[in-house]
């Protein structure tokens, strides 16, 4: 193989590991990554335990306003009229800078990086083909 071609191909190869890591997540630090799993756990868990008002401390501001609004009710009450699904285990937890979506089995997740710590903007998520996914949940 001439130099030209193997400089090529190791550009190639460059690039396509660097898409893979943008596309799946993989080069977000860890702590970043953990942070996001574990509110998104915690936000679990304190619907499963009918801890509504722990689960609304998670959410997203906008996120919470936006329940609060469409409801006519404080967010725990809110909450309990949102017909979210029971989930199970975290599949994968995906980061992208202050963003991340955290696909569980029964649903899909997301959330932002706040100042206090990652917030939930979306829960009840499926996905829809190629159009965006449809929320139970979600904040403008």
């Amino acid at each position: 193989m001439t130099r030209p071609a193997v400089a090529r191909a190791a550009r190639s190869g460059l690039c396509a590991c660097l898409a893979g890591a943008l596309l799946t997540g993989c080069g977000a630090p860890s702590g970043r990554v953990d942070g996001a799993r574990t509110a998104g756990e915690g936000f679990e868990r304190s619907l499963a335990a009918g801890d509504r008002a722990a689960a609304c401390r998670l959410l997203a501001p906008r996120t919470r306003g936006e329940l609060e609004q469409e409801e006519e009710k404080a967010c725990p009450d809110a909450l309990g009229a949102q017909e979210l699904p029971r989930t199970g285990p975290v599949r994968a937890t995906e980061v992208y800078g202050r963003q991340a979506m955290l696909r569980l089995v029964g649903d899909t997740l997301f959330l932002s990086q706040f100042d206090d710590g990652w917030k939930i903007v979306a829960a009840g998520c499926t996905p829809q083909g190629d159009r965006p996914y449809q929320c139970v949940l979600k904040g403008g």
